[in-house]
């Protein structure tokens, strides 16, 4: 049976340990004595399941608002070294705004 990331978050460590225990991998190698924290990401890459967790954002391109934010970033690191403070504040607020819009569209 498949498992995803998700589904294995939400186990305890005893049930992740015993997962483990029938896994030959030497991602788990002494997965008895690893707490949840070191175990779960070495499981997820012995049963080569992605960590990544996608999140579903309906209504508007996040692609693009993230492209946006990346040359915002460039942005303000040449208005950081010039030490223009009006610039920056603006691409800081511009920043803020488009990361807003991706949390308000995630569901």
């Amino acid at each position: 049976m498949p498992h995803t990331y998700q589904e294995l978050r939400h186990k305890t460590v005893a049930e992740l340990r015993e997962m483990a225990k029938g896994l030959q991998h030497e991602a788990i190698q002494g997965c008895s004595q690893m707490n949840k924290e070191r175990l779960l990401p070495a499981l997820c890459r012995a049963l080569k399941i992605d960590m990544t967790e996608h999140h579903i954002v309906r209504g508007i391109d996040k692609a693009a608002i993230k492209a946006k934010i990346r040359q915002l970033k460039s942005e303000r690191d040449r208005a950081l070294n010039t030490q223009d403070r009006p610039s920056l504040k603006n691409i800081r607020r511009q920043m803020h705004a488009l990361k807003h819009q991706i949390r308000a569209h995630m569901s």
